[in-house]
């Protein structure tokens, strides 16, 4: 999650361009499934390709329609649970494909399939991070914890690809996505420790004088 000033920034950079598409008449659902088709193509194109850098950038560029849809929808005062539930089950699309586009390079051209297996499982435990959070929220109780959220997984492996892309030796990739495929296991287990918290709390018998 940005800090504060990385928002304030981020909305001062992005105000403009987004009352601009809202007086073009372009509405926040639209930016945000337009945004993620460009991640998905962008990835599933460049990165097997093997134009990791460009890849990246290209990404990077899609991922800030994220800020614009939210501003838009906050101007024109929708934001809410439907705005919330696209962006996110959108987002799930793009990270699939940002970490399917490096299986697929780095099974075949990229000579790696170490790295290509590494890249599946994090893509596999990106999805359990996500549903841990999904579920427990379905079910009542709330899983806002662990050390690899989602923005943050997408930036370190956005960067580490891109350093590749430039001339960094993949082997710093493959580091990369071994420790996020390790800090997003520890989230997984931090979250179902939060809800088991939560059920045995709320299933233990109240205490004398309640």
């Amino acid at each position: 999650m940005l800090g504060r000033n990385a928002r304030d920034f981020a909305a001062r950079v992005f105000t403009p361009p987004a009352r601009l598409l809202l007086r073009l008449g372009v509405g926040p659902d639209a930016v945000t499934i337009a945004g993620t088709a460009g991640v998905v193509v962008s990835a599933l194109v460049l990165y097997p390709l093997g134009h990791l850098f460009w890849g990246s950038i290209a990404v990077t560029f899609f991922v800030l329609s994220d800020t614009v849809d939210g501003i838009m929808a906050r101007t024109l005062g929708r934001s809410g649970r439907w705005g919330a539930y696209l962006d996110s089950t959108l987002d799930r699309f793009g990270d699939a494909a940002v970490f399917g586009g490096l299986v697929v390079w780095f099974a075949r051209g990229g000579g790696s399939p170490l790295t290509a297996g590494l890249a599946l499982l994090c893509l596999v435990l990106g999805s359990l991070v996500s549903y841990a959070k999904a579920r427990a929220e379905g079910l009542g109780f709330t899983a806002n914890v662990g050390i690899a959220e989602r923005s943050d997984r997408l930036v370190a492996v956005l960067v580490g690809t891109a350093l590749v892309g430039l001339g960094v030796p993949r082997p710093f990739l493959t580091v990369v996505l071994a420790l996020l495929a390790v800090a997003s296991l520890v989230t997984v287990v931090q979250r179902m420790a939060a809800v088991r918290h939560q059920a045995l709390a709320g299933a233990a018998p109240p205490a004398p004088g309640a």
